[in-house]
């Protein structure tokens, strides 16, 4: 018993200090060494040198290449205008009549290409801005527009997208970014239209009280959107190109021409004793990034004024975000290794024992509760029960990409609670508090995604993967 009160208790105090702004380097650690401490005879050096630390460097191993090339082509699609002129495309094109559908759409264009959703969020938000105050539309209503354009859909739903939450089931199912395309349309249609309506209500709502824009101190630069085709960077086409290169190489690479390769040569235990079918997700994405960054760089040459200088901040922005997430899975093994755990899974594993998609969902949307993180608790899940889902799922002819699809939604539930690192940072954005705009966030990035888990769950133990 005094081993679950730990584990609680580390799990209860990694969320409460992390709110506080603790660094999880610091917190991870030291939270998986307390509830070590508090499990009878477990020691606390082998413990973090022998459980933690491996974990950790596993994860580094596996997905450095990931966070490092999906930084450097945010900070390149920001750098060069591109990002901007791709949102002020699309708003052109659609006009202040449809500001709300129009900022959704620029950030879903921009993260379903690759683009991290912090750059999307510094990105559109002035954009956001001087659209909405010129269709008269509260400001408050601009972080909920811009989470439904970029925390949601894109992130976790969409086949295909390069996003961590996607890539990370990847290596435990054996799947690809595209893993059960269907059931993923279709989570993602529910979450995007169930999300619009709802905004778009709120803003007739506000309309119909005679509630405007307001008057607010700006954060930073307001910009009126530009003519469709002008901008910074050249145009909305040549900027859209990278984006298209990276989802459409995505799916040729990991569905047509990595698995024809002749890959026999990984079955040795110099290249991990594995198979294509465990790679060839990781390798189109790492590949489809890289040649994203290529003809950036190629089409965006002259934009670019100090390449060197970007090319370093990108690869410096992929370092703190790869060692929290590496952390979290490093808390996440020694607590897998605590003999009070194995109550704890059969409790999870109890709730639905004949259909492991509940049981998964539950288990990953509470843990990215608790860390405030989609990949944190999606990693602490898998790293604890990957094995054991993908063995259930098995035995109950569950199909892998079922599980990997299920896996990346309920990520993006719970995920976005108040403590939630992009949330406080979208709303430091916006000059918003958690009083004025946490509401429609709630309902757009946590209530709405977690409708639309249970109906994929649903479909998917009807009819299976597809």
């Amino acid at each position: 018993m005094t081993g679950i009160l730990g584990i609680l208790l580390a799990l209860g105090l990694l969320m409460a200090l992390a709110y506080r702004g603790i660094s999880v380097l610091i917190l991870a650690p030291l939270m998986a060494l307390l509830a070590a401490l508090l499990s009878p005879g477990t020691p606390l050096l082998a413990s973090y040198t022998q459980v933690f630390m491996p974990a950790l460097g596993g994860f580094i191993v596996a997905f450095f290449p990931l966070f490092l090339l999906g930084a450097v082509f945010g900070k390149l699609m920001e750098d060069s205008g591109a990002a901007r002129a791709i949102a002020h495309g699309i708003v052109a094109r659609l006009g202040a009549q449809r500001a709300i559908l129009a900022i959704v759409l620029a950030c879903a264009v921009l993260t379903y290409g690759g683009v991290s959703l912090f750059v999307v969020a510094f990105a559109v938000y002035p954009i956001a801005a001087a659209l909405f105050r010129q269709a008269d539309i509260p400001k408050r209503l601009i972080p909920g527009t811009i989470a439904l354009g970029a925390f949601t859909f894109t992130m976790t739903a969409l086949p295909g997208t390069p996003a961590i939450q996607n890539a990370i089931p990847m290596p435990y199912f054996g799947t690809t970014p595209f893993a059960a395309p269907g059931l993923g349309l279709i989570g993602g249609a529910v979450m995007a239209v169930v999300g619009l309506l709802w905004l778009q209500r709120r803003a007739r709502l506000a309309r119909a009280a005679g509630e405007g824009y307001g008057t607010h101190d700006e954060p930073g630069q307001v910009t009126a959107p530009e003519p469709a085709g002008s901008g910074a960077s050249g145009g909305l086409w040549r900027a859209l190109a990278p984006v298209a290169l990276v989802i459409a190489l995505n799916y040729l690479l990991a569905t047509w021409w990595l698995p024809a390769l002749d890959t026999g040569y990984l079955a040795e235990a110099r290249y991990g004793a594995t198979d294509i079918d465990r790679v060839r997700g990781i390798w189109a994405v790492i590949l489809a990034l890289s040649a994203a960054i290529v003809l950036l760089l190629v089409l965006q040459r002259q934009r670019l004024a100090h390449i060197g200088r970007t090319l370093e901040q990108g690869a410096s922005g992929s370092v703190m975000p790869l060692l929290n997430t590496a952390s979290q899975v490093g808390f996440g093994a020694v607590i897998a290794s605590l003999a009070g755990f194995t109550l704890l899974r059969d409790a999870v594993l109890g709730i639905a024992p004949d259909n492991p998609l509940i049981s998964m969902s539950i288990a990953v949307n509470i843990l990215a509760g608790i860390t405030g993180s989609a990949s944190g608790g999606m990693s602490i899940a898998l790293q604890t029960l990957g094995e054991t889902w993908l063995a259930m799922g098995q035995a109950a002819g569950i199909a892998p990409d079922l599980l990997h699809r299920v896996t990346a939604i309920a990520t993006g539930g719970l995920d976005a609670l108040p403590h939630n690192g992009a949330v406080i940072t979208l709303l430091g954005i916006c000059g918003l508090s958690h009083r004025q705009s946490y509401t429609d966030i709630l309902v757009v990035a946590v209530l709405i995604p977690l409708l639309a888990l249970a109906a994929v769950v649903l479909l998917g133990s009807a009819l299976g993967s597809f």
